[in-house]
């Protein structure tokens, strides 16, 4: 059975100037190539971009996936409808329901007890993998990138996909200690945090030896990974400088109700609060 006309448009023409047309909107090459394996799936399966169709994908995405893959396939079909100037069509997203607490984060107590221990047994590097983590709000990301020069101008700029920028600040204490542990070991350039190769430390070696430490010092490895220091970095600012809107900067939040959810209380502490209030 032969394409339909409009498949083989698709495949042999469309598909390379889509390609281009995403190439000119600064995204990054994995999101290009989502986008265009979903314009592709699309057409393969529903053909002609239609209000029928078009809604019969999105009652497919709704059933089978969850909403962030939902809206990120609605997002691409929705480029590839500006694309062929047919946006009347754009499909909406659909709503993503936050959770009422914040799940899985490390306390203040345990991240307190972790450092003491790592800078006990002489890990300094880990120490300050874990020190930089909790103080600076960086994703994983963002830290494996911080260099000595941004060690010593106390900040590191960042730039999003859409060129917007974001400043990661450095507290005063955190880079003093820094300096004192980098003129112990002679560095005076480069990636901050390097493997036992001398090379800059990935993400996922970070993850890892967080685990390890963890275990090893009999903390929840649930709580003990790099997102869960970011948390902790948002709530703690919340609870002693109350500006939202300044921590959604901070954090490089496109919006502030991303935010929101730091104004809201742990599953544990939840579920201390409720044990100790409901005694009916």
């Amino acid at each position: 059975m032969s394409l339909p006309p409009q498949n083989v448009n698709w495949r042999y023409k469309m598909k390379q100037s889509f390609e281009e047309y995403l190439q000119k909107q600064n995204l990054s090459q994995h999101t290009i190539s989502v986008y265009l394996w979903t314009v592709d799936y699309y057409v393969t399966n529903y053909k002609d971009f239609n209000v029928e169709n078009l809604h019969a994908y999105k009652g497919y995405l709704m059933e089978f996936f969850k909403p962030k893959t939902v809206n990120l396939r609605i997002q691409a079909i929705n480029k590839y409808l500006d694309f062929i100037g047919k946006e009347k069509l754009r499909l909406s997203a659909v709503k993503i329901q936050q959770k009422t607490f914040l799940e899985n984060v490390i306390s203040n107590a345990d991240y307190t007890f972790l450092k003491k221990q790592l800078k006990k047994d002489g890990n300094m590097q880990w120490y300050f993998v874990v020190w930089y983590l909790g103080a600076t709000g960086a994703r994983v990301s963002e830290l494996i990138r911080i260099k000595i020069e941004h060690v010593n101008l106390g900040y590191f700029d960042l730039y999003s996909k859409g060129g917007k920028l974001r400043r990661l600040y450095i507290p005063k204490k955190l880079r003093e200690e820094t300096q004192k542990w980098l003129s112990e070991e002679q560095r005076t350039t480069g990636y901050l945090f390097l493997n036992r190769f001398g090379e800059r430390i990935t993400a996922r070696g970070i993850s890892q030896q967080l685990k390890n430490y963890a275990d090893k010092y009999g903390l929840d490895s649930k709580v003990i990974y790099p997102h869960s220091f970011r948390h902790l970095y948002a709530k703690n600012f919340l609870e002693k400088y109350n500006d939202i809107a300044l921590l959604a900067d901070l954090m490089g939040h496109e919006s502030i109700e991303t935010t929101r959810i730091y104004l809201r209380r742990t599953a544990t502490e939840q579920q201390s609060l409720i044990d100790k209030i409901v005694t009916w």
